[in-house]
């Protein structure tokens, strides 16, 4: 069983930040849980996030949309103190990653992406997922970038502690 407080969800640019969907639903599975609030443009939240990690390794980092980017930006600077990443529909396709693509990163990968997302194009984050993760398992489902349906459908546990 994975240790929750190893554990991070990074909330995309939405305003209820950790207090979205997805942070309520998976601080409910894994009690104990990090789910800080970030702020500020995309260099302010990354030095957020690195003072929350600090020297700590084994983490699960679960990033939505820009927090999908963040996860993979601090996975490819950092990939000796993550265990895993989950990224649902991550925003790879920004500059900040896609137009400085990383070197391969060994660290397993899940993305799940819906074919309706109507903010960042499928085709294009597998691509680049595809070649800086190839350990990787891309999961497509029938939904939007919020990917409600999704998350609460999905078997979280598995996912994370395989």
């Amino acid at each position: 069983m994975i240790d929750p407080t190893s554990i991070l969800f990074i909330h995309g640019s939405s305003g209820d930040k950790s207090q979205t969907y997805k942070a309520r639903l998976l601080r409910d599975l894994f009690p104990g849980m990090v789910t800080p609030d970030f702020d500020g443009e995309l260099p302010e939240r990354m030095a957020q996030l690195e003072a929350i990690i600090g020297d700590k390794t084994g983490w699960t980092l679960i990033g939505s949309s820009l927090g999908g980017l963040m996860a993979a930006l601090f996975a490819a600077q950092n990939p000796g103190q993550v265990r895993k990443l989950a990224l649902l529909a991550p925003a790879l396709i920004l500059p900040e990653f896609a137009d400085h693509v990383p070197d391969p990163v060994p660290v397993p990968t899940i993305v799940i992406h819906g074919t309706r997302d109507e903010l960042l194009p499928l085709d294009a984050c597998r691509r680049l997922v595809e070649k800086v993760f190839p350990n990787n398992t891309y999961i497509i489902v029938d939904d939007d970038h919020r990917l409600h349906k999704t998350s609460g459908e999905l078997d979280w546990a598995t996912l994370l502690d395989g």
